[in-house]
């Protein structure tokens, strides 16, 4: 087993993360899910000769994305975005691309949910096509109810994969599966054959070991039904800009190179832009929490 970490949890740029991560021991990028920010020969580049290589991706469902609108222009365009972040994960040599079906922070359904059904299923067809063509795997994940009312835990994940495809599968999370999950470890059993990918988050969504996660279960519980890939690590610290914040000095006041996309993101999970001390210790805690497990 091998870990990954997300890109999209400090306004930096990729070479910056890149050279950090690969100085701490990670061998793989699971990159955002913004195709248009990058160019991928000179990220192709950068991985190579930094000794890393690309995981994945994950999508960014924000604004106008997603695949279970109502008005067809908007399904169709948030399909296409979905195949550009596919051929931006095969242009860089990647593996899998986890899926949000839904708007982050939408809340208010576009229609009945049987009509949400078939048009989440029939845009999920038509990406797992492209996907398929391009040798990436899809990985549907659930995401916790305060972001998303339409797929929260994996049994829902699972059902829809089902539909898209015998190879879609999902990609489960462990912030999320600790919120709406009876039994998050049940949760990973069901998942058996159908893991394309794993994010890993403590309950209180900073780096694994400093919240109260059983990490040694959660592992085994990932042999147990021969789970051998990669950890992806996707921590995003909570944002505390009171006197009792245990981390003086986190928040990055002055952010360089923070999209409005990347602000807008950052804000709906509850975070903001923090500095480079703070996101190299998590980035550091979680390697060193995993790194004994795997």
């Amino acid at each position: 087993m091998e870990l990954a970490i997300h890109n999209w949890m400090r306004a930096e740029t990729i070479e910056t993360t890149i050279r950090r991560v690969s100085s701490l021991g990670y061998t793989k990028l699971e990159i955002a899910g913004s195709p248009e920010h990058y160019d991928t020969k000179e990220v192709r580049k950068l991985l190579k000769d930094h000794g890393l290589t690309c995981w994945g991706s994950v999508t960014l469902m924000l604004g106008e994305r997603n695949l279970l609108a109502r008005n067809e222009a908007q399904r169709a365009s948030s399909v296409q975005y979905v195949k550009d972040v596919v051929k931006m994960v095969k242009e860089l040599d990647g593996h899998m691309v986890s899926v949000v079906p839904g708007t982050v922070g939408k809340m208010v359904p576009d229609g009945r949910p049987e009509e949400e059904w078939k048009w989440a299923v029939e845009s999920m067809k038509e990406i797992y096509a492209y996907s398929e063509a391009a040798g990436i795997l899809l990985g549907i994940e659930p995401i916790n109810r305060f972001e998303t009312y339409f797929i929260n835990r994996a049994e829902q994940a699972l059902a829809l994969a089902a539909e898209v495809g015998p190879n879609c599968g999902v990609c489960l999370d462990t912030f999320h599966m600790n919120m709406e999950e009876t039994d998050m470890f049940e949760a990973i059993r069901k998942a058996k054959g159908k893991l394309a990918g794993f994010h890993v988050a403590d309950n209180n969504r900073m780096a694994p070991g400093m919240g109260h996660l059983n990490w040694k279960k959660i592992i085994d519980t990932l042999g147990e039904v021969n789970y051998n890939s990669v950890l992806s690590v996707e921590f995003c610290s909570p944002l505390d800009r009171t006197p009792a914040n245990p981390y003086p000095g986190s928040i990055d006041e002055a952010p360089e190179n923070l999209t409005p996309e990347q602000e807008k993101f950052l804000i709906d999970h509850g975070s903001s832009s923090v500095t480079e001390e703070f996101y190299t210790m998590l980035t550091r805690k979680s390697y060193d929490t995993l790194i004994k497990l795997i």
